[in-house]
């Protein structure tokens, strides 16, 4: 029921002393959103500066004194949830804690802190301050949808430095519910509903069952979650996670969590060894009890926050909308899969 559709061919030019040189291109179209994207082979010799080695941190990662997320200031520069949802205004687990965002996207906005360190290098975190971070955000969504049983459209994200859109530096993760869905909670929602009616599965656990049988993007497992290369990438080394057969918050148990949090950071060693400091991570959930679409968690490596680095998103991105890579999928696979051992 997947088709793996790609185009190769290469566009032909005369380099400037006088050869005549082949460029090799590959179109993919994304099974599951039908987006193409671009692979531009020939690009990934490039010198890219900037990730040549992994960049030195932040010149204010040691600037403490103002970061209103570090523990001096957490409790009196930070806002406290509604009386009515959580009397005691922010929710604790280990050494994390939730609070609503300042500056709110949606109904039910908040940030989930992961400890009290200001500056954590990519691939270094404790796992135990993801795991804590990840239940406290499933603890503040379970409230939310007792709460306002509409806000069905849920969604769990991370952008690590502020290359991947970060405004602050103390890693956090943001939370977000709401009645109304994002584009891509739009189109999850229809494409996992159409797919499991015509064919009578589920959308991602069909997908990974066609990817475990092409065999060249599969990466790894943490607990019961499976890790891949996506096939038609929408960002530089995009990796996915599936949990197959799990739809909903409830059940997702404390084990997978921490799962989905040990795969996060073998993704992030994986990134330091590419010299990348920065990334933006995302878990959609639906809560409207269709049990139609499984949770899936995307990661993608974002230009390094470091001087003079270009930027991961061009044109092509911008304008075009079509994601335009250096490296095969498969190629991310082959690189990636040590890190799962």
């Amino acid at each position: 029921m997947f088709s793996f559709e790609r185009e190769r061919f290469s566009a032909r030019i005369r380099l400037p002393d006088g050869t005549v040189a082949e460029r090799p291109v590959e179109i993919r179209v994304h099974p599951i959103t039908g987006r193409t994207c671009r692979i531009t082979y020939s690009r990934g010799a490039e010198r890219e500066p900037g990730a040549e080695s992994l960049p030195s941190p932040p010149p204010f990662a040691a600037d403490t004194a103002d970061c209103p997320f570090c523990r001096a200031r957490l409790f009196t520069h930070t806002p406290r949830l509604a009386p009515e949802f959580l009397p005691e205004g922010r929710l604790t687990r280990g050494r994390s804690t939730l609070f609503p965002n300042l500056f709110p996207y949606g109904r039910y906005s908040a940030v989930s802190l992961f400890d009290d360190d200001h500056f954590v290098e990519i691939g270094t975190a404790r796992l135990s301050s993801y795991t804590d971070s990840l239940l406290n955000c499933r603890e503040y969504l379970t409230r939310v949808l007792a709460y306002d049983p509409a806000a069905v459209f849920m969604a769990i994200i991370q952008n690590h430095l502020p290359s991947a859109g970060g405004s602050l530096l103390h890693p956090h993760f943001q939370i977000q519910a709401d009645r109304r869905p994002a584009n891509h909670q739009r189109f999850l929602k229809q494409r996992a509903a159409d797919y499991h009616r015509r064919f009578g599965v589920r959308l991602f656990s069909d997908y990974l069952e066609a990817e475990i049988r092409e065999g060249e993007r599969i990466i790894g497992r943490t607990g019961a979650w499976q890790w891949l290369a996506a096939f038609a990438p929408e960002g530089f080394f995009e990796i996915w996670g599936i949990l197959p057969g799990v739809t909903r918050l409830g059940q997702a148990g404390d084990a997978d969590w921490a799962d989905l949090a040990r795969g996060i950071l073998n993704v992030q060693r994986f990134y330091r060894h590419l010299g990348r400091n920065g990334y933006n991570f995302g878990l959609l959930l639906l809560e409207d009890g269709s049990e139609d679409q499984e949770l899936r968690a995307v990661l993608t490596v974002r230009g390094n926050y470091a001087p003079w680095v270009r930027s991961d998103f061009t044109g092509f991105e911008v304008m075009l909308g079509d994601m335009a890579t250096f490296s095969a999928p498969e190629a991310t696979a082959r690189l990636a899969r040590s890190f799962w051992t």
